[in-house]
């Protein structure tokens, strides 16, 4: 083929009903009419020869043709967007965007902070956050949806290959107990004390929940042996039923920082036992990096221990080889 049978604009409607599941909805997401959709689909069926849509059901469904289409067309797409985004380099950082992802808890409590700092410092360079599991955050990083990623999960087993993943920081879990707990009156408790409490904790099949068990076995833990009394979908939710009084619970200090200082819970010490997980740095060795993101890297990460003077429990790691770096494309 001289030319080629697609265009950008058919790949980005293409992806759009394939995440909206109707020609409607895409037209709606992309604020043009639903003719103007159908037919820029007919146009690219034609142009391809082959049905992208089967149309029997009320759900737009792929062809088999249509995902092999959607694959390539969003590696497409994305290349795209990284060349715009190597173009907005040579403006020095006074434009373009970073986009970070994190895992949940990372994401929540502990990368506004940073971002915080990065934009005193860059006003001009749009930050986005994207806040998911680690597996969808792993996948991002290899897709080249997200520049750099924070993660407290484990690295998928069929990534951990392909991904460049630096230790960045030690983090613990806390044991917290309501401020007028017997046991609160204590700094330190035995191990045996733990399974006498009853305790809060997030959904039984919830990623976070998984990962804290894995921490607690790590720390001579047996996670089955607490008496969980209460389960709850969000960190949020469990530290407001601690603080009524409603049960223990083990939390990422980083995200009861605020409630320690405020004196609404109270953090005690398991005697013998230090619970920690370890925070990644996740990058794509094989995607370009933009300049906001080795700033990033390399200014703004080190910052973690001086974000605040009560944040001795986020040790810092040194990251030693993944800056400086060129700028440069060396594949997709």
């Amino acid at each position: 083929m001289s030319d080629l049978p697609f265009t950008l604009d058919q790949l980005r409607i293409l992806k759009a009903i394939a995440a909206e599941g109707s020609f409607k909805r895409a037209a709606d997401s992309l604020y043009v009419s639903q003719p103007a959709v159908s037919l820029q689909v007919q146009n690219l069926e034609r142009q391809l020869d082959v049905p992208l849509f089967d149309r029997g059901g009320r759900r737009a469904q792929l062809t088999e043709a249509g995902h092999l289409l959607l694959s390539y067309g969003d590696r497409i797409l994305a290349l795209c967007q990284e060349t715009c985004r190597a173009i907005e380099d040579l403006q020095n950082l006074q434009g373009g965007t970073l986009i970070i992802g994190a895992s949940q808890t990372t994401g929540t409590y502990l990368m506004p902070k940073l971002i915080g700092i990065f934009r005193q410092t860059y006003p001009d360079v749009a930050v986005q956050l994207h806040v998911h599991s680690t597996r969808r955050t792993c996948w991002s990083v290899m897709n080249g949806q997200v520049d750099l990623a924070i993660i407290g999960g484990e690295i998928p087993l069929e990534l951990q290959a392909s991904l460049e993943i630096e230790p960045y920081a030690e983090d613990e879990l806390a044991l917290v107990l309501p401020i007028f707990h017997p046991l609160a009156k204590k700094d330190v408790v035995q191990r045996e004390d733990l399974y006498k409490l009853g305790f809060i904790a997030l959904d039984a099949q919830s990623t976070i929940r998984k990962v804290i068990d894995q921490i607690l076995v790590r720390g001579n833990i047996d996670p089955r042996l607490l008496k969980v009394e209460m389960e709850l979908n969000s960190i949020e939710a469990i530290k407001n039923a601690v603080q009524s009084g409603l049960g223990a619970a083990f939390i990422s200090v980083s995200a009861i920082e605020k409630e320690l200082k405020l004196g609404a819970l109270k953090r005690v010490t398991v005697e013998n036992v230090v619970v920690k997980r370890t925070l990644s740095l996740v990058l794509n060795p094989n995607r370009y990096r933009s300049k906001a993101s080795e700033i990033f890297i390399a200014e703004i990460l080190p910052q973690l221990s001086t974000l605040n003077a009560n944040l001795e429990f986020l040790n810092p790691l040194p990251l030693e080889n993944t800056v400086p770096r060129s700028a440069a494309v060396t594949g997709i």
